[in-house]
């Protein structure tokens, strides 16, 4: 239901230490003006495990059409962060704009929240039936269905790295058509990603809100990415900084470990300063300002990736 908007790999190359105040790369083209679609409900009726039926309970994508060219464009589902307790709408909006810029479209994800009651796998399953709509519904969106991935940014990188390693490939039986859909991403990008979630590693707040007081030891494991992550993780971006004090480093340093015993591919940023939630450099983006260096070099590797 449509409704009006509303109210590589080596060790050496794992880290790459970067001075924000040096040598920037030159500012990016203006980007042309966009606007949202629309609002587009994942389910039409309640939402499996709803616990009522206010707009928190509703999760939602909101779709940023790219500006058409010629044929169908790529497609990312944003994952704003907020420690699974809130919604960063300069991690939701914001991007979106700046991926129209780059010829792609944008579906911002209201995915429930642990501050609301909500826990796992209720936010996995919110952005994994996101996908899905987007590949279902891509003749609507002009969208082609083998180039959707995800993009987040802390509790939204976790989230987003949560649906690279559980995303499958739909249920072929499934009396919903949406859900004969894949929700694997084809691409993830993460954004000073919360990645683990075991008690010494993680974001605590993000923790808590996720998986309550005192999830199992198995639990943690699962979806800690540097343990979790597996051979068939799709190609990964991720940038952090040396100087964020909220989300630990380590643990994402990890995960490039990992991958690269996997043989999976990524490409890892850190750079030396910036704090937590930086996003993309600038509040609000509005296409004429300098963005952070860590879009320069993902618009590169989305190119090195066919989106």
């Amino acid at each position: 239901m449509l409704i009006p908007p509303a109210c590589s790999t080596t060790l050496a190359t794992l880290v790459l230490l970067a001075a924000t105040a040096v040598a920037q790369p030159p500012a990016p083209p203006p980007m042309m003006a966009s606007e949202a679609a629309g609002v587009i409900r994942l389910w039409e009726a309640a939402a499996p495990g709803a616990l009522g039926d206010a707009d928190h309970d509703t999760p939602v994508i909101t779709w940023w059409p790219a500006k058409q060219a010629v044929g169908a464009s790529a497609a990312l589902v944003v994952c704003p962060g907020g420690g699974y307790g809130a919604l960063a709408d300069h991690e939701g909006t914001d991007y979106a704009r700046w991926l129209n810029s780059q010829g792609i479209s944008a579906f911002v994800l209201r995915y429930r929240l642990g501050s609301k009651g909500y826990r796992h796998p209720v936010m996995l399953g919110d952005v994994a039936r996101a996908i899905r709509l987007v590949r279902h519904d891509a003749e609507k969106f002009k969208v082609e269905p083998t180039r959707v991935g995800v993009i987040g940014s802390s509790a939204g990188g976790h989230l987003a790295l949560t649906a690279c390693l559980k995303g499958d490939e739909g249920n072929p039986e499934a009396a919903d058509p949406i859900d004969r859909q894949s929700s694997r991403p084809a691409v993830g990008v993460l954004c000073y990603p919360v990645v683990s979630m075991m008690p010494d590693k993680t974001h605590g707040g993000s923790r808590k809100n996720l998986l309550g007081d005192a999830p199992s030891e198995e639990l943690s494991r699962e979806l800690s990415g540097e343990l979790a992550a597996h051979d068939k993780t799709p190609p990964l971006f991720i940038w952090h900084t040396f100087e964020d004090a909220a989300v630990k480093l380590e643990p994402i340093l990890e995960l490039g470990i990992r991958l690269k015993s996997l043989g999976r591919p990524y490409e890892l940023h850190v750079y030396e300063t910036g704090r937590h939630g930086l996003g993309l450099g600038v509040r609000p983006y509005d296409g004429t300002k300098q963005l952070h260096p860590w879009t320069v070099e993902c618009e590169r590797w989305l190119g090195t990736q066919g989106f």
